[in-house]
């Protein structure tokens, strides 16, 4: 187990399972990796997500996707639990460390999304995703961006570090990837984070505070993540934002 995982709370899936599909940030997240998927590898058939939580992005992508084969491993059997009430039969699930990933040439697409950050050895985890790939093979990847985020919210997290675009792309490059899109995202919304942030620090950590906003709150960020998005497949990278978005290929 990773270090400081043991200390996670596996409470922590159910409110996820209960807020994710209402969630503007579950939401806005899901709209761009179903987009990038399109976009970049329209001709995949099988997927597997590394840190699949309680299985949420795996349900979007199989409305959106119904042909494609979808996998996914989750370090926690209690987030497992959930996925499978949501999937039932339409993923196949494995309990996993994704630093012991035994896959070799056998997916067309891997995504991991926000699951680095809360790993040691992140450049472990990108060198087991790339034996993983089959040749020409595509990974999506999601991270928390800018480490002058940090604050209180990333250590009830059990975040590792937060990530700098040209960090995230080099490390990408040694594990042999070629990257083909990195955006920002969560920029519009950036000062209102920045605040939340900065009043964490005098106590408030709850993980889910930034994510199950009143409907009003909720519906603008949404709206406003939609906006971003706009941009983002007209081609624009977003240079500053809470989130990283990468695209990238095996070499």
């Amino acid at each position: 187990m990773q270090p400081g995982l043991e200390f996670f709370d596996p409470a922590h899936f159910a409110r996820l399972y209960a807020l994710e599909a209402g969630s503007f940030w579950f939401r806005g997240r899901s709209d761009l990796i179903e987009w990038m998927l399109r976009r970049h590898f329209p001709q995949a058939r099988n997927l597997l997500e590394i840190g699949c939580g309680t299985g949420y992005v795996l349900k979007r992508l199989r409305d959106a996707f119904p042909g494609l084969s979808l996998h996914g491993t989750e370090l926690f059997g209690e987030g497992l639990a959930y996925a499978r009430e949501r999937l039932g039969a339409a993923a196949v699930l494995q309990q996993m460390d994704a630093t012991r990933l035994p896959f070799r040439d056998e997916f067309d697409v891997i995504g991991a999304f926000d699951v680095l950050e809360h790993i040691e050895d992140d450049r472990l985890v990108l060198a087991n995703i790339h034996r993983a790939l089959r040749a020409d093979g595509g990974l999506l990847l999601t991270v928390p961006q800018h480490q002058w985020l940090w604050s209180q919210t990333d250590v009830a997290a059990r975040h590792v570090r937060r990530y700098g675009r040209s960090d995230l792309c080099a490390k990408l490059a040694d594990a042999g990837f070629e990257i083909l899109r990195a955006t920002s995202f969560v920029t519009l919304l950036l000062p209102v984070l920045l605040l939340a942030r900065r009043r964490r620090r005098e106590g408030i950590t709850e993980i889910e505070s930034e994510l199950n906003l009143p409907a009003p709150a909720n519906a603008i960020g949404y709206a406003t993540l939609r906006f971003e998005a706009s941009f983002i497949r007209f081609g624009v990278s977003l240079p500053v934002g809470g989130s990283l978005l990468a695209v990238a290929r095996k070499r």
